[in-house]
C-alpha cells in the first residue's frame, strides 16, 4: 500500500528546495534580448512541436527509471515504477494541460511537468543525479540550467 500522504509531504518540502529547469535553450533569456523569444515560444507551443518536446522529456525521465525508484502522480493517487508505456503516455499528456510530479524516492528529488510550459524542473538534485540527468539531457538536445 502506498503512504500517499507521506508522499504529498515530501513533494510540498521539496517544492521549496533549489531547482534546475530541462529546457531547450541553455539558459533564460534576458527580458532586454534583442531575439524573438516570444514568437519563437510561440511556435514551440504549436503542434507537432509541443509534443517532440515532450517526448524528449519522457525519453529523459525512462531512462532516468532506469538508474533510480520512481513515485508517480498526477493528483489522482500515486504510482510507484509505473511501466514504461504508461509513463511515457503520462508525461506526453501533460503537453496540454495536465501536471505530474515524479518523486525520485531514494535521491529525495522531484520532477514536475505543467501543463503548457517548455521545460521540466528538478528539484533537490544530489551530485550523482545531476551528473545523470545532465548526460540524458544533452542526448536529447536539451539544456539544464539552474533557476
Amino acid at each position: 500500500m502506498l503512504n500517499t500522504e507521506k508522499y504529498d509531504t515530501i513533494v510540498e518540502k521539496l517544492l521549496e528546495a533549489p531547482y534546475y529547469v530541462i529546457d531547450f535553450l541553455p539558459g533564460q533569456v534576458p527580458a532586454d534580448s534583442g531575439g524573438q523569444y516570444f514568437a519563437v515560444e510561440a511556435f514551440f507551443l504549436r503542434q507537432p512541436r509541443k509534443t517532440e518536446l515532450y517526448r524528449k522529456f519522457a525519453h529523459l525521465v525512462l531512462c532516468l527509471n532506469c538508474y533510480y525508484d520512481m513515485a508517480v502522480t498526477d493528483g489522482k493517487g500515486w504510482a510507484e515504477n509505473p511501466l514504461p508505456e504508461e509513463l511515457y503516455k503520462r508525461i506526453e499528456e501533460c503537453a496540454d494541460s495536465d501536471f505530474l510530479n515524479i518523486l525520485i524516492k531514494d535521491e529525495d528529488s522531484l520532477v514536475t511537468f505543467n501543463g503548457g510550459d517548455l521545460y521540466m524542473t528538478l528539484y533537490h538534485p544530489s551530485e550523482g543525479l545531476m551528473e545523470t540527468v545532465r548526460q540524458l539531457a544533452a542526448a536529447e538536445g536539451l539544456f539544464v540550467s539552474p533557476r
